[in-house]
């Protein structure tokens, strides 16, 4: 082999190591800040957290997981708007992921948002039947929402399955609160049936 030969060769070689580096380095840089983060949340540094997510973003845009905890966090902080970005950018890139569309209409219900809170939130329910957290705020969505017609039913029929739910998960808790909006619903809309606790 001649050197002209050995040298295209080598600055091949030198060119396909050096594409294929950078993307292995930020992909562990990246995966290093999403530790990292997760391990301050738990420590309840959330500030710190936020910034080591975002540097984890910085070097995989496309990374589900961080947009999701992120979001998470941005939530325990009650920066409800922040969160609700987040999270839409979680479910643009993984629009199957139930944990980020359930998260997004919880967000959405929490900013008044029903109408998106009822997209995001009827498609978890449609996919996880046995989501009693989604049943309920699906419910508390319908519950709000200000346009006509009204959604009595849709209202009824998922608050009483989160109630369900719940009891059969014996979240006792929880069923006692869905059972007094369901109640509230009930009479609120001309049932006047409420419904005792078991």
């Amino acid at each position: 082999m001649n050197q002209n030969n050995k040298f295209i060769m080598a600055v091949s070689l030198l060119i396909i190591l050096f594409g294929f580096i950078p993307d292995t380095w930020s992909q562990e840089r990246a995966e290093d800040w999403f530790m990292k983060g997760n391990e301050l949340r738990r420590q309840g540094l959330f500030d710190q957290a936020i910034d080591a997510y975002k540097k984890s973003i910085e070097d995989n845009p496309n990374a589900t997981v961080a947009y999701f905890n992120l979001a998470l966090v941005y939530k325990n902080l009650n920066r409800l708007g922040e969160a609700a970005s987040a999270f839409e950018r979680a479910v643009e890139l993984e629009p199957g992921n139930m944990d980020a569309r359930y998260g997004l209409g919880n967000v959405y219900n929490h900013l008044e948002r029903w109408e998106e809170a009822i997209a995001q939130l009827n498609v978890v329910v449609h996919r996880r039947r046995n989501d009693a957290e989604a049943h309920g705020n699906l419910g508390w969505a319908y519950y709000n929402i200000k346009i006509e017609p009204p959604f009595k039913l849709l209202v009824i029929v998922n608050l009483r399955r989160a109630v369900d739910l719940f009891e059969s998960k014996n979240q006792l808790e929880a069923a006692e609160a869905t059972r007094k909006i369901l109640n509230e619903a009930m009479v609120r809309y001309g049932y006047q049936v409420k419904i005792p606790h078991d």
